[in-house]
């Protein structure tokens, strides 16, 4: 299982533009990497929005945000333009990288687990929030986890 203080396992995976995203090319600056079931989905929607609507603190306090799931390119693609999302989403469609990070499955094994990651700029997981029920708290814990780093 991973831990507090663990190096996050690199990655790497295609974002919603086509772009090559890896995890190691990311040092630096912190990031926010949330594991979500599915797009377009009441919880995923309102968590994907809650990081929107705030992800201009989230620039200001020096990180990225990442959304991960299992749903493809141009699924991503639909749900980014309909939302109007600023960040990438990336298609992890064989769920590699779910299972690199230890993400839980949820509801009796059927869905996806929703889980968030902060990561530092030197690649070190300094939190991990899982809930299922609690979407938009991934953002407001992250938020807090952040301003305490800068801090």
């Amino acid at each position: 299982m991973l831990q507090i203080s663990d190096q996050a396992p690199d990655f790497t995976l295609t974002t919603t533009t086509g772009a090559t995203f890896r995890l190691s090319e990311q040092r630096g600056r912190s990031l926010v990497l949330y594991f979500y079931p599915k797009d377009d989905t009441p919880g995923c929607t309102a968590e994907a929005c809650s990081f929107r609507d705030q992800y201009q603190d989230f620039q200001d306090l020096g990180a990225e945000v990442v959304g991960i799931s299992s749903d493809s390119e141009a699924s991503h693609q639909k749900f980014t333009q309909k939302h109007r999302l600023p960040f990438p989403l990336l298609a992890d469609t064989g769920g590699s990288v779910r299972k690199l990070y230890e993400v839980p499955r949820a509801l009796l094994g059927l869905l996806p687990g929703r889980v968030t990651f902060v990561i530092d700029p030197e690649g070190r997981i300094q939190y991990i929030f899982n809930s299922m029920s609690r979407a938009t708290d991934h953002v407001a814990q992250a938020k807090e986890v952040l301003q305490g780093l800068r801090a």
